[in-house]
């Protein structure tokens, strides 16, 4: 195998290894705006669950106790 031919293999797998490297980059930037916006959705549940909890608390504070249970 002539030394060319072995440059042009070597260049051949770098421009691959770059392209492959530019699309994991662009594959990362997706993922961290995904993830970004799954913890906006989490913390947007969590403040609607406190609030439903908070309104359920409220309800069950205005409950009579069965009779029996009086102290």
């Amino acid at each position: 195998m002539s030394s060319q031919t072995q440059i042009d293999q070597i260049a051949d797998r770098v421009e691959r290894l770059l392209l492959r490297h530019a699309e994991l980059q662009l594959r990362n930037r997706e993922l961290e705006r995904e993830l970004e916006q799954l913890g906006q959705e989490r913390d947007a549940l969590r403040q609607r669950l406190q609030l439903a909890t908070g309104r359920l608390d409220a309800l069950l504070e205005q409950l009579p106790l069965p009779v029996g249970d009086e102290e």
